[in-house]
């Protein structure tokens, strides 16, 4: 039942978004940070049996010249190291889509990617593709309702007006579960590496530090060694 439901889903996911064919692999990205520290972009992968955590990446944030907070830049980041990396060990071959049995064939490469944002992010994306000469992966960008009320969202694709789904339409639903796990899963990541800054900072050893302060810290001087830079009185 659950795998026909997935069939059904995926079905009208293709029809109303105008996909090429039905997407057997869709990767969701979201990236998460605080004031741009510890930031981290997370992948999650879903497909016809429902997610594939095995399948699931974290990308922690590496470029120096992205300003804090930068979530363009972030995006911009994930998506080129994760294509970069796909180019380089899958090269991908042209698909016929009067073929069926392409379907039969498991592939790294994505059928769909979506991306928690709005038409900035979405523009980014597409030109970090496009630089690596990726035209034909269709991209829909989510961007969250007023007052982030799930229901409410906004789709945007290329070559198509902004547009809404209807409130309590399975379809949304399922785009809605999507996202909420890839933002669940960049936001754990996130979690699990300013846990690990925090611990590594030595602050524990200093008398009258405890966890509030630790994280006030981080949060005030962004990373450990700007701490260790930082004189006394700051």
């Amino acid at each position: 039942a659950d795998t026909a439901s997935q069939q059904r889903l995926l079905k009208a996911l293709t029809e109303t978004f105008a996909l090429a064919r039905l997407p057997r692999r869709i990767e969701v990205y979201d990236n998460s940070h605080i004031s741009g520290t510890n930031a981290v972009g997370g992948m999650i992968v879903a497909g016809p049996e429902g997610f594939r955590k095995n399948q699931y990446r974290k990308f922690n944030i590496r470029s120096t010249d992205i300003t804090p907070g930068d979530d363009y830049g972030m995006m911009r980041e994930v998506l080129q190291r994760r294509f970069k990396r796909l180019i380089d060990e899958s090269p991908r071959a042209p698909v016929n889509d009067a073929d069926e049995s392409h379907e039969q064939i498991e592939s790294p490469w994505p059928d769909l990617v979506l991306i928690d944002g709005g038409q900035g992010q979405l523009r980014a994306a597409q030109e970090t593709l496009a630089e690596l000469g990726v035209t034909d992966v269709p991209m829909i960008a989510i961007a969250k309702g007023l007052d982030r009320e799930a229901g409410r969202e906004t789709f945007f694709m290329a070559g198509r007006s902004p547009f809404k789904l209807p409130p309590r339409d399975p379809l949304l639903y399922f785009v809605e579960r999507m996202r909420d796990e890839a933002h669940r899963f960049a936001i754990g990541s996130h979690r699990t590496r300013r846990k690990k800054d925090i611990r590594e900072a030595g602050l524990q050893e200093i008398a009258g530090i405890g966890p509030t302060r630790k994280r006030a810290l981080l949060h005030h001087f962004g990373t450990v060694k700007a701490i260790e830079r930082a004189s006394l009185s700051d």
